[in-house]
């Protein structure tokens, strides 16, 4: 077991001892720095992209015509004149075929990787066995739609 002393400090890389605070609280901020440094770059990248957009908006907002009439103005939606409120009521269904949609558009994005493993050397039945299961959670989800009447058009 090291001893340590009274500090409580073991000695660094740069053979600092415990009997020499100075040269570890030194070596302690050159680590620091590096640490430090590293983040710099993010945060200068965050700011470049953030004067970018904010030149680009101020850029537009200067070169564009305004001239406000009252067509401008009008909501506008799918080409459509709006006509009575503007408030409708929107089944949840559809957002039950949207939801539907993004589970199985997952799976397929899934599926092509697996392809590409199944067919590598020393892979194929595990993965198989791994794709079967992903498969049956995703049968087990559309069951449950099915029976809940979810894929019903009524």
């Amino acid at each position: 077991m090291a001893d340590f002393g009274t500090t409580g400090f073991a000695p660094t890389s740069t053979g600092a001892t415990p009997s020499d605070p100075a040269a570890v609280i030194a070596s302690n901020q050159v680590a620091a720095a590096d640490y430090f440094q590293a983040y710099s770059v993010v945060g200068l990248l965050a700011v470049v992209g953030v004067l970018f957009v904010a030149f680009a908006f101020g850029a537009g907002r200067l070169l564009r015509p305004v001239v406000p009439t009252p067509e401008k103005l009008m909501t506008y939606e799918c080409g459509v004149d709006p006509v009575g409120e503007g408030w409708a009521h929107t089944q949840v269904r559809y957002y039950v075929y949207a939801f539907l949609y993004v589970i199985f558009a997952v799976d397929s994005i899934f599926l092509f990787p697996w392809a590409t493993v199944f067919a590598a050397d020393g892979y194929g039945a595990a993965t198989l066995v791994e794709m079967f299961i992903f498969l049956g959670f995703l049968a087990v989800g559309l069951l449950y739609a099915y029976k809940k009447g979810v894929l019903t058009w009524t």
